[in-house]
């Protein structure tokens, strides 16, 4: 039996898990004594982990994991219906990608030399208060032998199994292709961050996303804003009309692919799932109702927990949004899962509508009041607003989210 005492435990090691073990691991507390971390990463086999994904963030200048970006931007593109087309120039601000494979092998590299912090394989079943104090996390290791991990505060970052109640859920669904190209088709400046050349579903949206690598190498995303996700036969159908009748591309090679569901829900994810034991990640609410975006608040999230240690608090995870603008979310989803707005033309006219900087202050959850009014009145305001008068009545219901 493997039996570790350490001062904080995080389970899962994907960009919640590792994120905060690599804040950690600098985190000195009024002593000046950086904690000891145990983080608990299930086996790489059994289907347990996840395939390797792709994360995007705005961010200025060099941040922390600046070392494993593989491509980024300083203009994004949104293309309407009927032609209409939305150039964002982005300023001092990038849009930067990051493979998850990239992500991992920077973040354990620096992780090999903290002496305070210790790597255990295990399946994880049950994450709870220590009646003796503390928190403990019980698993089994890959031979099937016990393994308990005591500590003063646990961090379970485990994707739900199933999400809290929601009044409305949709599901972002996708599956991309890496595509190198006979011949330059692709600007390497500028992302296409939403083109609704698609045929559109009757509610929701569908859209291509379009990730430049190189003049002739790029990921080639189809995804939707619905109620389920479509079968693989249906994705890559779409892919081949998107790819060849909407862009041109002409003669292609698909070299990887990847696929993924991402819940957009007005659910209240739970920080807290005991008095020493926390949720962080998609877990803990970071993922953006209205958006799927994650990345951005796992590292504030990250950081938050960070400095409560270092200043001997709580190390409570802060909500990663706004109850302002998980309000708005709530009331964009209602509206799109009804089909009182068309998705398109939503997401189109609001591009169009508002300056880049409000708006990416917008997305990226720090604008100010004043700048969310200005946003709201370029948005169809009575389906807008017959959306928000009825949420209050709106029972919440559980929802199944179907794994990718």
């Amino acid at each position: 039996m493997t039996d570790v005492d350490v001062d904080i435990a995080v389970v899962g090691a994907g960009a919640a898990g590792l994120s905060l073990a690599h804040r950690l691991a600098g985190a000195a507390d009024p002593r000046g004594a950086a904690p000891t971390v145990a983080v608990v990463e299930a086996p790489d086999d059994g289907g347990v982990r996840t395939p390797p994904r792709t994360w995007c963030f705005w961010e200025s200048g060099a941040g922390p994991y600046e070392a494993a970006v593989r491509a980024s931007w300083d203009r994004l593109r949104v293309r309407c219906p009927d032609g209409r087309t939305a150039e964002v120039p982005l300023g001092a601000v990038r849009y930067k990608m990051i493979r998850s494979p990239d992500f991992t092998e920077l973040v354990e590299r620096r992780l090999a030399r903290p002496p305070r912090l210790r790597r255990l394989t295990a399946t994880v079943h049950r994450v709870r208060d220590d009646p003796a104090g503390g928190a403990v996390v019980h698993g089994t290791d890959p031979s099937g032998a016990p393994v308990r991990v005591r500590a003063r505060w646990a961090f379970d970052s485990r994707p739900p199994h199933r999400l809290p109640a929601a009044r409305t859920t949709l599901l972002q669904h996708f599956r991309g292709w890496f595509v190198r190209c006979a011949a330059d088709a692709f600007d390497p400046s500028a992302v296409e961050l939403m083109d609704f050349r698609t045929p559109q579903p009757a509610r929701g949206l569908s859209f291509g996303y379009v990730l430049p690598l190189g003049r002739r190498e790029a990921l080639v995303e189809y995804t939707e804003f619905s109620a389920a996700p479509l079968r693989r036969e249906e994705y890559e159908r779409a892919l081949r009309h998107y790819t060849g009748e909407v862009l041109g591309l002409g003669e292609t090679t698909v070299v990887e692919t990847e696929q993924g569901v991402i819940p957009m829900t007005d659910a209240v994810f739970p920080r807290r799932a005991g008095r020493r034991v926390f949720r962080i990640g998609t877990a803990g609410g970071a993922t953006r109702p209205a958006t799927g975006y994650t990345f951005a608040a796992v590292q504030r999230q990250s950081d938050a927990i960070a400095d409560a240690w270092r200043r001997g608090r709580v190390p409570v995870p802060p909500p990663a949004h706004a109850a302002r603008h998980r309000a708005m979310d709530a009331v964009l989803l209602r509206a799109l899962a009804t089909g009182r707005v068309s998705g398109a033309r939503f997401f189109g006219d609001l591009f169009l509508r508002n300056p880049a900087d409000r708006l990416l202050r917008f997305l990226d959850g720090r604008s100010r009041w004043w700048e969310e009014v200005a946003i709201g009145s370029s948005t169809p305001v009575w389906p807008m607003l017959r959306s928000a008068v009825e949420l209050p009545v709106l029972r919440r219901r559980d929802a199944v989210v179907p794994r990718p």
